[in-house]
């Protein structure tokens, strides 16, 4: 028995499993991605057009725009995070109820909903509705307001959060 050869030949395997894996994964992701349209653009950083509606004040860019075929947008959001057990989170809904404000102002079309898309390949879609467009509106002229200083700081959170050295609410150190 050749022990060399014979890891060699396992290695081999086991890397064209892991090939074979990651290309099945990959389609999955590609077909549950046409499900919601046509690809129109994706936002990979580069991306220097946004969304911008001055009747609402909101500027924004979702990660994925897809056309369905009755020529409707779909936002979709991308999270790096596993889909959480307990749904989709108010910060998750809120900012893709934000996006299907922004393509309906920038189009003149309401989105039919938006998808908020985990990274273990769980998606959740939203419907755009009247209760969704009042959820971001209330939301949206809450934040017009002046700050009233009901922030909760949590340490572990402040620690590393970018506006910490001017925010007026931080956590004690």
């Amino acid at each position: 028995m050749n022990v060399p050869g014979d890891l060699e030949i396992a290695i081999a395997g086991i890397l064209a499993l892991a090939l074979v894996l990651w290309a099945v994964v990959s389609l999955q992701r590609l077909r549950a991605g046409r499900r919601h349209g046509s690809f129109v653009r994706v936002d990979d950083g580069t991306v220097r057009e946004r969304l911008v509606s001055t009747r609402y004040r909101l500027v924004g860019s979702p990660d994925e725009i897809r056309r369905r075929p009755d020529g409707r947008p779909v936002p979709v959001e991308w999270k790096s995070r596993r889909a959480p057990r307990r749904g989709v989170p108010p910060s998750h809904r809120v900012q893709v109820e934000a996006y299907c404000l922004l393509l309906e102002e920038t189009t003149g079309v309401p989105p039919p909903y938006g998808v908020v898309r985990y990274s273990d390949g769980a998606e959740a879609i939203l419907p755009w509705d009247e209760a969704a467009r009042a959820e971001v509106l209330r939301i949206r002229w809450a934040m017009a307001g002046p700050y009233d200083g009901r922030a909760d700081p949590s340490p572990s959170k402040c620690a590393r959060c970018r506006w910490r050295p001017g925010c007026d609410a931080r956590a004690p150190s």
